[in-house]
Order: C-alpha cells, then structure tokens, then sequence
C-alpha cells in the first residue's frame, strides 16, 4: 500500500469536491494504540483507493476541518472513508476493520 500525505486544509477540500473514493487515516504520533491500528491497515489494505494520512501532532486544523464537514466526532486514531464526498465508514482504535471498509465500498 502507498500512503499519500494528507497536509493542507485546500487539499483536503478538493478530494470532496472530486467526487471519488478515498480514505483518511487520522494517526497520533504518540498514542501506541494508534501505531497498532496503523501497522494493522498496512498489513491488510489492498484496496484500490487512495487512503491518506493525516499526522495528528502537525495538522490537528485539518482534523477539526475533517470532523466538521464530515459531521463526525474527532478521535485518534480514526479511519474515514469518503465516497462522492460524504463519510461511509468511520471507526476508531480496534474497531478499524480493512474488511468492513471493503463491505462499506460496495453498498
């Protein structure tokens, strides 16, 4: 899998503007939970959608920005996806599941 770099506000405006699908990975630098829930997605993302990833520490703004115009709380770590720019998945800590975002992708 190949993470792109979620870092400006601007950027992530446009993905919800493009229509697509794509993920956000909200990570925490400093939480070991979310370096689990990282390594997990890693080991088991083979979906053929762009997932981005978000450093918590640095760009909390885009965080907030995320939670505003998804309509979801904040958490850490936190996985998003995004189809034709409204969230059709969320989970945080274990409960972040590739599989369950591969159902989420076909309904």
């Amino acid at each position: 899998m190949k993470w792109e770099i979620l870092d400006t506000e601007g950027q992530f405006l446009k993905l919800l503007e493009s229509g697509g699908s794509f993920a956000v990975f909200k990570h925490s630098t400093r939480c070991s939970v979310s370096s689990v829930a990282k390594n997990r997605i890693e080991r088991d993302w083979d979906l053929d959608i762009p997932i981005f990833y978000l450093d918590l520490i640095k760009f909390r703004a885009i965080s907030n920005l995320i939670a505003d115009k998804a309509h979801i709380e904040h958490q850490s770590p936190q996985l998003i996806l995004f189809k034709d720019g409204l969230p059709i998945y969320d989970a945080s800590h274990n409960a972040i599941i590739v599989s369950e975002v591969k159902e989420a992708l076909l309904i």
